[in-house]
């Protein structure tokens, strides 16, 4: 067995170290000569993927697939955030030091008509208590709830259809209450106005966000609460927009730009996440788009995710040739990706 050297700065503090992984053997040198204790997808769907007719689940060999997909770009925590939960909750029980640590939220929890109708099963507001009771005796620590959505038929949303609560503010309360009880947090799909409620009701962690208002800010910073804005999903560009849709992406990017500038001030943890559609690396860009700096979009993917989640960065490094904080181009090609003390890359 090889014992693995990183001689250089590790990033997000900037301190020049020399780091051991390994447990015994002759010593080689990795390349790269910055370093960050590994990368945090925050918001993943491991499970979840589309075909012609839009989104829909997968199963375990999907999921292997994206988790290699993602060691392999240096992330070594994920956050499912709703998908198979067969699949996923097993994946969150079993530790395995050749993938991702994952931590997991079970199913999407969302009534009738009010989410992609290949991606859940749906919850009548009635039994959504004991949904997520049933998620928390299967393992999940974390709970995931579509708080506002359009209306779904058939096919998936109905176009035009405006998004509305899911469920009542006070079962939400009920549910974050409930989980709470249970050592386990709240995770909240929102891009309404609704969000303002979620986080007065203690939801730990926003989802998308959209709508988010800088007393929301105030509100869920005063507690340390977290918001994974995942712009690659919110405001990426689409290939078949249309010049209005394209102006209301533009609109959204814009003000997202203007509550992410004030985030730090109110002591909300920003997170990183790739959704479906983007990575981590895509992510931290548009977040230095949007007014981060670089600094703070690397705590947002690696230390500040891992202390948010309860992790620890140790036994992880993802290496670059250069420092992504002059070259963020290079956090999409790492030199080199050590996972639990064991290099893959």
């Amino acid at each position: 067995m090889t014992t693995w050297v990183f001689e250089g700065t590790v990033l997000p503090a900037g301190d020049t170290a020399r780091l051991e992984f390994g447990r015994s053997g002759a010593a080689d040198v990795l390349p790269g000569r910055f370093g960050v204790p590994g990368l945090v997808d925050s918001h993943c769907h491991l499970t979840v993927g589309t075909d012609d007719l839009g989104p829909r689940l997968f199963g375990s060999d999907f999921a292997a697939e994206r988790l290699e997909e993602l060691a392999a770009a240096g992330v070594s925590a994920v956050r499912d955030v709703g998908g198979d939960r067969t699949v996923t909750l097993k994946l969150a029980g079993i530790q395995d030091d050749s993938r991702p640590v994952v931590l997991a939220a079970g199913r999407f929890l969302a009534p009738p008509g009010r989410y992609f109708p290949r991606m859940h099963e749906p919850v009548q507001p009635e039994d959504l208590l004991a949904a997520v009771g049933a998620e928390l005796d299967d393992g999940a620590t974390w709970v995931k709830l579509i708080g506002d959505f359009p209306a779904v038929g058939p096919d998936g949303p109905i176009r035009d259809s405006p998004m509305e609560q899911t469920y009542q503010t006070a079962l939400v309360e009920a549910v974050v209450q409930l989980a709470h009880s249970r050592g386990a947090r709240v995770a909240a799909h929102t891009n309404t106005e609704i969000v303002s409620d979620l986080i007065r009701v203690g939801v730990d962690s926003i989802e998308h966000g959209t709508s988010i208002t800088e007393q929301d800010l105030e509100t869920l910073g005063a507690r340390v609460g977290a918001w994974t804005p995942t712009l690659c999903a919110s405001v990426g560009p689409r290939p078949d927009a249309t010049p209005e849709q394209d102006k209301r992406r533009q609109a959204r990017s814009e003000y997202l730009s203007s509550m992410l500038q004030l985030a730090d001030r109110y002591g909300v943890r920003v997170l990183t996440g790739s959704d479906v559609v983007g990575t981590v690396a895509g992510e931290i860009d548009l977040l230095v788009k949007h007014g981060l700096t670089v600094d703070q979009a690397l705590v947002a993917a690696s230390t500040g995710a891992q202390d948010f989640l309860g992790l620890s960065g140790d036994g992880n490094l993802v290496t670059y040739d250069a420092d992504p904080r002059e070259h963020p181009e290079v956090l999409a090609t790492p030199a080199a990706v050590v996972l639990q003390h064991r290099r893959i890359r």
